[in-house]
């Protein structure tokens, strides 16, 4: 949430309307996914450890992954299109 909100705020503007929420706001929206997701995973690793079964796996390490990714690539989209200030 932080780097999203770094982004929107700090960033030089772009020269396309709204190119720093194009970056920002998706940083912003997992990071509030991840921290309610981490909580349920959580959960589930906790009961998992009591009841002696294998931890489950979580989807987050991935989902983290792509938006970074996505990210990165409006990212690197808008900087080729019209730069960074």
């Amino acid at each position: 949430m932080t780097a999203g909100l770094a982004v929107t705020q700090l960033l030089p503007p772009f020269d396309v309307p709204g190119g720093r929420r194009m970056i920002g706001l998706p940083l912003i929206a997992m990071g509030t996914l991840v921290s309610v997701a981490s909580f349920f995973q959580w959960r589930r690793n906790d009961q998992a450890m009591r009841a002696a079964r294998p931890l489950p796996r979580s989807v987050l390490p991935a989902l983290v992954a792509m938006v970074i990714a996505v990210s990165a690539g409006i990212a690197l989209g808008l900087a080729a299109i019209g730069g960074g200030g």
